[in-house]
């Protein structure tokens, strides 16, 4: 995949500076976008216009030169390394040769994401380079809008994501109740046990994930509360899950709520509500929209209800207590937000709508789709029923 870096362009002349700086290793998103190189130890990506890649090992030098996305692939030891160690020390000679590597392509002036590392930045604006901070994340930014490729890459993820969340479901829904308490094969069924399920699943499909939410109860009350111990009849179980294809590094994300035996009318008035304010933000979703457009559209439909959301009570504890959505692409989280703060929609966008609702008393109802952002609409990437009981 060829990025668009027009805009990382116009950013470099808008900022009047040479070239955009990053140090940092792959798991950085931004790194991995404009590298295009995988790889699990720090390395330097210079864009100039094209993209420069730096090493101070050579363990990584051959693969970068087959597959990463640069002009140019160089080590330490190009910069005369080992001289340099002689002449100023093992600390400093990494900060002449990152200043002499810049150098070779007349760049004088960086700007750098907002997570720079701090000993970079001192290390060569020492030695004459103007260090700029880019506090927006121009980089960050660029990723939100997703090409053809990438949307692929992510309805991939999404694919395997459902099959993950059925095996779950499956799991659930093969569990008899023994005293109130979910059983599976002579043993109670935990969190534990549906998250171990999901994860075989998903690395049957490719993808990874270092943890998922099975939270049922009480702590599904609390939206990120990963859950544990056994799963109880008749509450409210979250099942949300966020994994990352290992071969694209794009990640999907869905929830559902389901009950196994019979809700409370609560709980069932609780899910059909958030169903309703999902709905509403679906309506809401299209070009030119805002994420705080899409957001308001659930705070509407809960308010109605008299339920508690952060925009009558910003202390609020129990109700609609979290924003709308999300980005999601190389991060889980990413841009753009939907939220109060969120901006405008464009074609490209992928993102999550995911009301919920939460009190201890109740439990937690949370459900989750992603879709894409068309040019006259949005695409639901997401091909899986919503029904809170499992028979």
């Amino acid at each position: 995949m060829d990025p668009d870096l027009s805009g990382l362009d116009a950013y470099l002349d808008e900022q009047g500076v040479d070239g955009y700086l990053i140090d940092a290793d792959s798991t950085n998103s931004d790194q991995y976008y404009l590298s295009g190189f995988d790889a699990p130890d720090p390395f330097v990506t210079l864009y100039d216009g094209e993209v420069h890649l730096l090493f101070s090992r050579s363990l990584e030098y051959g693969r970068a030169k087959r597959e990463a996305r640069a002009a140019t692939v160089e080590r330490d030891v190009d910069f005369d390394r080992a001289a340099k160690v002689d002449e100023y020390g093992q600390r400093e000679a990494v900060w002449h040769v990152l200043a002499e590597f810049l150098e070779s392509y007349g760049v004088e002036s960086v700007a750098v994401p907002p997570r720079f590392p701090l000993a970079t930045a001192d290390g060569i604006r020492e030695r004459g380079v103007e260090v700029t901070p880019d506090s927006d994340g121009i980089v960050t930014e660029i990723r939100a809008t997703k090409t053809a490729e990438e949307i692929e890459h992510v309805r991939e993820s999404q694919k395997a994501n459902e099959a993950a969340m059925q095996a779950a479901e499956d799991l659930i829904a093969a569990a008899s109740v023994v005293d109130g308490t979910l059983h599976y094969e002579g043993d109670p069924l935990t969190s534990e046990r549906v998250k171990e399920e999901i994860e075989v699943t998903l690395l049957r499909h490719g993808c990874a994930l270092d943890e998922t939410i099975v939270a049922c109860g009480s702590d599904a009350a609390d939206p990120h509360d990963r859950g544990s111990g056994p799963l109880t009849a008749s509450d409210l179980i979250i099942v949300d899950i966020f994994p990352q294809n290992k071969a694209s590094k794009y990640h999907a994300d869905m929830t559902r709520t389901f009950c196994k035996g019979e809700p409370t009318d609560t709980q069932q008035e609780w899910y059909d509500l958030t169903h309703e304010a999902f709905d509403a933000a679906m309506d809401a979703v299209e070009p030119g929209a805002t994420g705080a457009d899409v957001h308001e559209a659930v705070l509407d439909v809960y308010e109605a209800a008299g339920q508690p959301t952060l925009r009558t009570d910003e202390r609020a504890e129990t109700g609609f207590i979290h924003s709308t959505g999300h980005g999601v692409g190389l991060d889980v989280h990413e841009l753009p937000r939907i939220s109060p703060a969120g901006g405008e929609l464009k074609p490209g966008h992928v993102i999550t709508i995911e009301p919920g609702l939460y009190d201890p008393e109740v439990g937690g109802v949370r459900i989750e789709d992603l879709v894409v952002v068309t040019e006259d609409g949005y695409e639901n990437l997401t091909d899986y029923p919503k029904q809170l009981v499992v028979e």
